[in-house]
C-alpha cells in the first residue's frame, strides 16, 4: 500500500482567485435574482433600481475581501486581496450582462429599453448595455477593493512595540 501524503488530505488552499470567482457567482445569483424581481415588478427602469446593484456589488466584493483575510489571517497578501475583489465584481458584472441579453430576449417589454436600432435592424441597446454593465462593475470592484483593502490589510510591524 502506497504512504498517502499529508498535503493531499490537507485540501486545496484558498486563492484569490478562487475565492474571488466563488463570492462572484453568489454576488450574480443575487444581483440576477433582483434584477429579475425589478423587471417583473416595474421598477427596472427608474435609477434606484440601478443604484442597489451597485450596493450589491459593493458588498459582495467586501465580504469576498472578508472571506480572504479571514482564512489567510496576518498572511494575506494586498495585492490578493484588491485582486480577489476585482475578480467578485467582475465575475457577477459578467454573468449579470449574460442574464440582462437573456431577459431581454424572454421578455423585452418588460424591461422598458429604448431601442436604438442600426442600418440592419439590430437593436444596439442590449449590445450596449452588456459591455456598460461590465465596465460599471468592474470599475466599482477596482474602487471598492482599493478602499476595502486599507481596512483588510494585514497590520505592519510596529518596529517600537518589538523592542518593548
Amino acid at each position: 500500500m502506497a504512504a498517502r501524503s499529508t498535503s493531499a488530505s490537507a485540501g486545496p488552499t484558498l486563492t484569490p482567485e478562487r475565492n474571488g470567482f466563488r463570492f462572484g457567482m453568489m454576488t450574480a445569483v443575487v444581483l440576477c435574482i433582483y434584477t429579475l424581481a425589478a423587471a417583473l415588478m416595474g421598477f427596472f427602469s427608474r435609477i434606484e433600481a440601478g443604484s442597489l446593484d451597485v450596493l450589491i456589488l459593493i458588498l459582495g466584493s467586501v465580504l469576498a475581501i472578508r472571506n480572504l483575510r479571514q482564512v489567510r489571517g496576518e498572511q494575506m497578501p494586498y495585492l490578493g486581496g484588491y485582486g480577489t475583489g476585482i475578480v467578485t465584481a467582475l465575475v457577477a458584472s459578467v454573468v449579470l450582462g449574460l442574464f440582462f441579453i437573456i431577459l431581454t430576449v424572454v421578455i423585452p417589454k418588460s424591461l422598458d429599453l429604448t431601442q436604438v436600432e442600426n442600418l440592419f435592424g439590430f437593436e444596439l441597446s442590449v449590445v450596449v448595455a452588456f459591455p456598460a454593465i461590465i465596465l460599471m462593475g468592474s470599475m466599482t470592484g477596482v474602487i471598492t477593493s482599493l478602499i476595502a483593502m486599507q481596512y483588510f490589510k494585514a497590520d505592519p510591524i510596529d518596529p517600537l512595540k518589538v523592542m518593548e
